[in-house]
């Protein structure tokens, strides 16, 4: 029998009894979902939606857009995922994070609007928060897809620009496992005759297909956008506008002029009542900022803090440790999902690496560490692993054992991320 949610129930409450609604984690499909949303009167909202995909960088290109309209004086509201620490980060409307009494009220409207059908806690949430956004003062809504595209709970929404940010293997037993596959999933968050962004340069020909297919402007980077620039600044360049000027991203990592270029992109595509001019565009790029996205902290012993859940996040996270070589030794704390591709994710980083720690995440998709440390064993036989209990007892371990002048990267998730970072804090 389906457990029932009470008038007792704080935040915490009703997020973990979200998560006891349905027995599958993932769900794809739409269905269910849209029976609940015609019910509240979800099914559009009355402001411009962007919506943004991509194996990386999604969050990061909602970040910036979210930054640039702000400074430019726009109301917004971004729906983001998943959270670093609270879950309120999830949903921003109008420059702040929404209350818990927010969020419960749009969760009981979900929940006397679902009568018996099963929703994931993903579904539940995105509900909430369309449910929030539609009842706001926001000028325009960013919505950052969970999983794919295609048959995720925010393409319930239609896209007024939709925006895919990269395209790489992951999330395999539900995309596919070629890029054809992801971009065809990815790609399902197109409109018919509305305008698309593709920030990878080499997006898959699924892709690219689906949009001429739908009669979807196709802007991708590289080819209908640009940008050039170097460690002192950038400029932007796309179909009538240039910017130039624009300040080197606060969040690390070099892809990051992908990410800002591309959500420029989407900027110019939002239409005259959404206009951003060069000055304000630089002053949004230099305050965007997302914790856990190749986060520095710097010191005698320098702390680099980053998701990266996949093999392409950690490609990009190598070629940063590459060109910041530390004086000394580098050890990593290293946390996975055990449904993730663990032996890529480490592979990106050898050579890079002197002495690794794993440690257990917690959840039915946790690795276990110990599992992980035998993996990397066999991948680095002349390397020190030891295998820890949880996150914070590897990062305390790992810190102890470093010197003024050496490095300790956290990497693999963002339960990673969110542990080391409350460490930290």
């Amino acid at each position: 029998m389906e457990p029932t949610a009470t008038a007792e129930y704080g935040l915490e409450d009703w997020l973990r009894w979200q998560e006891s609604l349905n027995p599958k984690l993932v769900d794809l499909g739409l269905d269910r979902c849209a029976r609940v949303a015609a019910r509240m009167g979800l099914e559009a909202l009355p402001m411009p939606v962007v919506s943004v995909a991509g194996t990386n960088g999604k969050g990061s290109c909602v970040a910036y857009l979210s930054s640039i309209l702000e400074c430019a004086g726009y109301p917004v509201a971004a729906y983001t995922s998943p959270y670093l620490h609270r879950y309120n980060e999830s949903l921003r409307v109008c420059g702040r994070e929404v209350r818990d009494d927010e969020l419960i009220a749009a969760f009981n409207n979900v929940e006397q609007a679902r009568d018996s059908i099963a929703l994931t806690f993903f579904e539940f949430r995105t509900l909430a928060a369309l449910d929030i956004i539609r009842r706001s003062q926001a000028s325009v809504a960013l919505l950052e897809v969970g999983l794919g595209g295609r048959l995720d709970a925010v393409n319930l929404v239609d896209a007024d620009v939709a925006v895919v940010t990269s395209v790489d293997l992951d999330h395999m037993d539900w995309l596919g496992t070629d890029r054809d596959s992801v971009g065809r999933e990815k790609a399902g968050i197109f409109r018919p005759g509305r305008p698309a962004v593709c920030g990878d340069p080499s997006p898959p020909a699924s892709l690219c297909e689906h949009a001429r297919s739908l009669g979807a402007g196709l802007h991708t980077l590289g080819h209908d956008y640009t940008w050039h620039g170097d460690d002192a600044g950038w400029s932007w360049q796309g179909p009538g506008a240039v910017y130039g000027d624009l300040p080197v991203p606060a969040m690390g990592g070099a892809f990051q002029n992908d990410n800002a270029a591309t959500a420029l992109m989407a900027l110019q595509l939002l239409g005259p009542s959404l206009r951003v001019d060069a000055a304000t565009a630089a002053e949004g790029i230099a305050n965007a900022f997302l914790p856990g996205r190749q986060q520095i902290i710097a010191g005698e012993i320098e702390c680099l803090i980053d998701v990266a859940p996949n093999a392409e996040a950690a490609r990009g996270l190598a070629a940063t440790l590459r060109a910041r070589p530390p004086a000394g030794r580098t050890q990593a704390v290293y946390a996975v999902l055990a449904d993730k591709d663990k032996t890529a994710i480490a592979g990106a980083l050898a050579g890079l690496v002197d002495e690794w720690h794993t440690a257990t995440l917690p959840g039915p998709r946790g690795q276990s560490g110990e599992g992980l440390a035998r993996s990397l064993r066999r991948q680095f036989p002349d390397h020190p692993v030891t295998a820890h209990a949880d996150i914070a007892e590897a990062w305390r371990v790992a810190m102890s054992g470093a010197r003024r002048g050496d490095r300790v990267v956290a990497f693999g998730s963002f339960l990673t991320a969110r542990e080391v970072l409350s460490v930290e804090n």
